[in-house]
């Protein structure tokens, strides 16, 4: 069990407000702290007990305030979720990926390593690390599945990122012995995503009766997880993780493609009511200009989590989908409040200005 707050980076994007939820909920305080980029966004915390959740706006890169609030708080844990995490952004514009996800990652560890030096006794030994990261880092497989040994070979300037920092913390335990811990996850679906990623998309395309834009001939094969799963593991790994290891974390029933997710979520929605003229959402299907580099299959072995701390995906992709599309659903002022505002729906990853924008 945890024996103190946790200092949770990122708490207010996707995965990240979602593990915050669980956490307060069980009784956990957490220190959020979030950059509010265009994909953090305080109504996804909204609710939450100021007793047990304070948040806290500014960047990983900060390693001065960083600092500050471990003094203040004395967090048993971090939990670094803070990214930029959409391979089209990256391809857009990389060179933010470098600043958050490489040169956060080591602004985090560094202000994490002075601290956990100078604890004494118990405290020194429950401290933990937790650095959350993706099965993009290994890039794309034929057959198999990824396990924790597998190669790095990421494909894109996101996956390039992710794969760097995945090293530094690496690198912070085997050189100095923080205690840290690493997570690979595959594609992540439930309430509080940022409708720039495919699932949300799709839906939000669906009950607006705009096209439903896929990559190619929709091939591509993806490892899907529940979030509630995914914070689930996460828990867990931070719990009875091992110091310096890594645990792959996997979807209840692995692979499907993008197009039988788009079917899946076609199928939900005409439940919910026809598309437009009565159609059936399917006729709303758009075939689009593959992503530049778009890695065709991931896909995860999960054993070691399962194995060593008696963890696995419970979550069904079919009932999981139909979830969250009620979500979507019942929270339309939630999501139609980005679509007016950051994000329009618009395509991105096609156009490259440069290397070094930041556009």
């Amino acid at each position: 069990m945890l024996s103190g707050p946790v200092l949770v980076t990122g708490g207010a994007g996707f995965i990240g407000s979602n593990f915050v939820r669980m956490l307060v909920g069980d009784g956990v305080p957490v220190i959020n702290l979030d950059a509010l980029t265009y994909a953090g966004n305080p109504a996804n915390l909204e609710g939450l007990p100021e007793d047990l959740h304070v948040l806290v706006p500014g960047s990983i890169n900060d390693g001065g305030l960083v600092r500050a609030l471990l003094s203040r708080h004395r967090p048993a844990a971090i939990v670094n979720f803070a990214a930029e995490s959409h391979v089209d952004r990256s391809i857009d514009a990389p060179s933010i990926f470098i600043e958050t996800n490489i040169n956060g990652t080591f602004e985090m560890l560094g202000a994490a390593l002075d601290w956990w030096s100078a604890l004494e006794g118990r405290e020194k030994d429950q401290f933990r690390f937790l650095h959350v990261s993706t099965d993009e880092v290994y890039g794309s497989i034929g057959e198999g599945a990824f396990t924790e040994d597998s190669a790095y070979a990421p494909n894109s300037p996101y996956a390039a990122s992710k794969a760097s920092a995945d090293h530094l913390v690496r690198a912070f335990n085997r050189t100095w012995g923080l205690p840290t811990l690493v997570t690979n996850c595959g594609n992540n679906y439930g309430p509080y995503q940022f409708p720039e990623k495919f699932v949300p998309l799709m839906i939000i395309n669906g009950l607006e009766g705009r096209p439903l834009p896929v990559y190619g001939d929709g091939s591509n094969v993806r490892d899907w997880i529940h979030v509630e799963d995914h914070c689930r593991g996460l828990r867990r790994v931070l719990e009875a993780g091992a110091p310096g290891e890594t645990y792959n974390l996997g979807g209840a029933e692995g692979e499907r493609s993008n197009l039988d997710v788009v079917e899946t979520l076609c199928g939900v929605l005409d439940e919910k009511g026809p598309g437009p003229d009565g159609k059936a959402h399917r006729d709303l299907l758009s075939f689009v200009k593959d992503r530049p580099g778009h890695d065709f299959r991931y896909a995860i072995d999960a054993g070691k989590a399962r194995r060593e701390l008696g963890w696995e995906a419970e979550t069904g992709f079919q009932s999981g989908i139909r979830g969250t599309v009620d979500w979507y659903v019942e929270n339309r002022a939630w999501w139609e409040a980005i679509r007016a505002g950051t994000y329009g729906g618009q395509r991105l990853g096609l156009d490259r200005p440069g290397a070094g924008s930041k556009e």
